[in-house]
């Protein structure tokens, strides 16, 4: 019985026309494998030249395909990355080249130059001296010299940055930094070691600039998101810091450190959105309440307990609590002067307790470092107007109620002085007269401030029974008013000398 290979060998023996038509097979197909290599690569080429870079990769990434060991196909797929602005892809690719065609001057120093701006000295210097002994024309042999001095002096400023800031003389590392980024701009740990120069000068900015930029150099990069989200934290954007955290816990849901940090901010965020709903739908009350839990919980940032006391001063001027709202829209702004919803705040309260003087002045600052704010404006026009109406004529004062009395409130305090003042109560008539005019004031003053739209007119600072006041049409009350003829007494007037006290 014969073996296989002596089977075979009589085979082929007999019909040696199928050796040669195997050979013929076997060399058509690779003619046709390397025509369609060479056509990507040529189509490709054009496209590179063209600028349309997208569709110049595809064909590059063809011809890789086609012949894994093309050194050309991987050296024109590297070109297109480069220009893309892709050195990271274009890295393994100008290594293969490397690998597969050692002598490729242009490749090794393209690498060379990926990887010094990578901070990766040591190899890309290894580069350089490759080239620089494989008989390089002038041109190469010039760059290879200038990148190797220039990855040298690098070496020597990276020693000299660390240094300085071990020595926590941040100021000197962070310029030393500035001068190698220029050069080493895609490392990642030195755009790191500059964030942290710039936090301890306070330069938060640029420390979160250089932290992104970090973030997208290296690869799951969470320990640079956390410290991102921590500096939002710190400046009180809460909003900035929630979104941070969680790019952290994409990358690593099971981080702990990124995972307490989120917790912390997203049951901040909830009081202060709680808190400011609460203000948006008037429940002052409920607002004031929610912010001392945000107090609660971050008592360490400054910002929170500034923020929170000025929100409930709001809300202590919204709901009329005059004193409480003064004073600690006053504790506000003794740390952050120029808080303009303090001041604006302030106002209001000042107006409410009939301090014009101060009102117009807490206007005026804010006003002074926010010129178009229409609502300071408008509250400044007011609080004037309100001062130079308070030095006429006040109804509140009249009838000595507060500026946030309610109806009932004024008409009590109406009916106790309209007994005490009715004209019929004074026997002389030198009194009679004194009473009749005060009677005529108290009169006055509860129509004003028992109508809703004059009292709306008064507490704008536009006395609306007095025609200098009157910015356009009649005046209703012409004839009640004594200065108009206003005579409760006479007829025509809303009351009897026998004074009805309903």
């Amino acid at each position: 019985m014969m073996s296989p290979g002596t089977c075979i060998h009589k085979l082929l023996s007999c019909f040696p026309f199928l050796i040669v038509l195997t050979d013929l097979q076997y060399e058509g197909a690779e003619c046709g494998i390397h025509a369609e290599v060479d056509r990507h690569l040529e189509m490709g080429k054009k496209l590179l030249a063209a600028g349309q870079l997208a569709d110049a990769l595809s064909h590059f990434h063809a011809a890789v395909d086609g012949d894994p060991d093309n050194y050309l196909a991987y050296y024109r797929r590297a070109t297109v990355f480069l220009a893309m602005g892709k050195s990271k892809a274009a890295l393994p690719d100008l290594s293969k080249v490397i690998e597969l065609k050692p002598d490729f001057i242009s490749a090794r120093l393209q690498r060379g130059n990926i990887l010094l701006k990578q901070g990766k000295l040591d190899e890309a210097e290894a580069d350089f001296k490759k080239v620089l002994k494989s008989s390089p024309s002038q041109q190469d042999e010039k760059e290879a010299m200038t990148q190797l001095k220039r990855a040298d002096e690098l070496q020597r400023l990276i020693t000299e940055a660390r240094k300085a800031y071990s020595n926590k003389d941040f100021q000197t590392a962070a310029v030393l930094l500035d001068n190698i980024l220029e050069s080493c701009l895609w490392d990642s740990e030195l755009r790191e070691l500059r964030a942290e120069c710039y936090i301890e000068q306070g330069d938060l900015g640029k420390a979160i600039s250089d932290l992104k930029a970090s973030t997208k150099l290296k690869s799951d990069n969470t320990q640079a998101f956390y410290k991102i989200s921590r500096i939002y934290y710190q400046l009180g954007d809460h909003e900035m810091s929630l979104s941070e955290i969680r790019e952290c816990l994409k990358l690593d849901q099971d981080n702990k450190q990124c995972f307490s940090h989120y917790k912390q901010v997203k049951k901040l965020s909830k009081q202060i959105e709680s808190a400011e709903e609460h203000i948006r739908s008037g429940r002052y009350t409920d607002g004031i309440s929610k912010y001392q839990s945000v107090m609660s919980t971050e008592p360490n940032v400054p910002y929170y307990t500034t923020h929170a006391k000025e929100r409930i001063c709001h809300c202590l001027s919204k709901s009329q609590q005059v004193r409480e709202a003064i004073n600690l829209c006053t504790e506000v702004l003794e740390k952050d002067p120029a808080n303009i919803n303090a001041l604006k705040d302030r106002a209001e309260a000042y107006i409410l307790d009939e301090q014009y003087e101060e009102a117009i002045k807490d206007y005026e600052t804010a006003q002074q470092n926010s010129e178009n704010d229409q609502q300071i404006r408008e509250g400044l026009e007011r609080a004037q107007r309100l001062l130079k109406q308070s030095k006429k004529k006040d109804y509140y004062k009249i009838l000595g109620v507060k500026r946030n009395a309610n109806k009932k409130e004024i008409i009590k305090a109406y009916r106790k002085l309209a007994q005490q003042w009715h004209p019929d109560n004074f026997p002389d008539e030198k009194e009679k007269k004194a009473a009749e005019k005060k009677f005529i004031d108290i009169a006055a003053a509860k129509e004003v401030l028992t109508d809703p739209e004059m009292r709306q007119k008064f507490d704008a600072g536009e006395d609306p029974l007095d025609p200098e006041s009157q910015q356009g049409g009649g005046n209703p009350f012409r004839q009640w008013n004594t200065w108009q003829g206003f005579n409760p007494f006479g007829s025509g007037g809303p009351f009897n000398f026998k004074f009805n006290f309903n």
